[in-house]
């Protein structure tokens, strides 16, 4: 089994965000992965700018922007949603409850329902590690709905705990993962659960998930396909007619939102909390993979989210170096990069559409960079001397050592 199993810096905060576990000290909860030294302020390389930061408040789990890029959504780890205008950074809504607010337990998962319904483009649907999903009706600040999927105690570690959603191509559906290994499809309309896919009993099988489920998607043009991943080490794809998984590839160790389906090529990009081959483009037809993007010299990058930018390049971002990466689709090397971040990477997102297309949306700590393409280099970031002397790195030399003895 993969590095960090049981430790990852996200998994940490999703599972002990409890009240009796909220005195542990920073650099425990999150030793692995040390913190930027405190005199290092966040900054780009390459074909990348900060357009603004946004300041929470709170630690961000998750982010999303809705299909007409009018608005993104931040999910805190206190379990407050934060709504802005990306347009200007303006902040604009709060969603909470005093279910939410009691529970104090993080937003895991965050998806707008789909602009072609005009009385859905403001809704917003919510997983909780409380095993809660929410409907938000977003400028109404109200929630429509709650399903509870925890069917126990899911504070102190009993019970699912809702790690990831999707909403199917037409938003008629959307299905739930979590810490069960069981995913629930539902109806949008009704919020009727309608089927649960799962592996079975077979112990000469892999026909489903058998740890943590961290992330599904459905295929962006087949209502009725989708895929997840998470802690088992495997891809399922699965058919919503199908109570288990129709076949699998091995290999990607997700654990966070980091399975992404390209319809135009019809590839996956799969990131994993790990060391070596922590980037990964797969053939969703044949399950094979077509090639791995390498880590920066500058250090490795365990990914815990990723995302295809247009047709021609993808974002990436993890723990240990902190970073996220703009990363050429062809030539596999890095166009810009964010760094000297104060904590891992958790989540990204990318704005497809409008005023805003393009616009990349990376959290780090209590903080969402709004990031933009600029004029590429010539020279692709690949080589630290490119774009890092070793004067400036002495500095970040210095506090590595010192973080590594905690």
């Amino acid at each position: 089994m993969a590095l960090g199993l049981f430790v990852t810096p996200r998994r940490f905060l999703i599972s002990s965000w409890a009240p009796q576990f909220r005195e542990v000290p920073e650099r425990h909860a999150l030793s692995a992965t040390p913190s930027a030294p405190p005199s290092l302020e966040p900054r780009t390389e390459g074909g990348l700018s900060i357009r603004d930061v946004l300041d929470c408040g709170c630690d961000v789990m998750t982010c999303c922007f809705n299909d007409e890029g009018t608005l993104l959504a931040v999910g805190l780890t206190n379990g407050t949603i934060q709504v802005y205008q990306p347009a200007d950074s303006t902040f604009l809504y709060q969603l909470n409850s005093s279910e939410t607010l009691q529970s104090s337990l993080p937003v895991t998962s965050l998806r707008f329902l789909h602009r072609d319904n005009r009385e859905r483009h403001c809704l917003l649907l919510a997983t909780y590690a409380s095993g809660c999903v929410r409907v938000w009706h977003v400028a109404g600040g109200r929630s429509l709905c709650c399903v509870q999927e925890g069917g126990g105690d899911s504070a102190g570690g009993r019970g699912r705990q809702t790690l990831s959603l999707s909403v199917s191509p037409s938003g008629d559906r959307f299905i739930t993962a979590g810490s069960d290994c069981q995913l629930h499809l539902y109806d949008t309309e009704t919020r009727q659960r309608i089927h649960t896919c799962r592996a079975s009993h077979s112990m000469s099988l892999m026909d489903g998930h058998r740890f943590r489920v961290f992330a599904v998607t459905f295929h962006p043009e087949k209502e009725d396909e989708f895929i997840s991943g998470g802690w088992d080490n495997t891809v399922q794809f699965w058919d919503s007619k199908q109570q288990h998984s129709v076949r699998k590839l091995s290999g990607p160790h997700i654990c966070g939102d980091a399975l992404q389906i390209d319809p135009s090529t019809n590839q996956i990009l799969s990131g994993s909390w790990r060391k070596e081959r922590a980037l990964e483009i797969w053939d969703y037809n044949s399950g094979e993979k077509v090639t791995e993007i390498s880590d920066d010299q500058d250090g490795h990058s365990l990914i815990y989210s990723c995302h295809w930018l247009g047709a021609d390049h993808m974002v990436a971002g993890g723990s240990e170096s902190n970073v996220c990466r703009v990363i050429d689709r062809n030539t596999k090397l890095s166009l810009g990069r964010l760094v000297d971040l104060p904590g891992g990477v958790y989540s990204t997102a990318v704005c497809s559409a409008g005023q805003c297309e393009g616009l990349i949306a990376a959290s780090s700590r209590d903080c969402v960079y709004l990031l933009e393409r600029t004029t590429a280099p010539t020279t692709h970031y690949s080589d630290r001397e490119n774009y890092r002397s070793q004067d400036a790195l002495l500095p970040l030399r210095e506090y590595s050592s010192h973080a590594a003895l905690f």
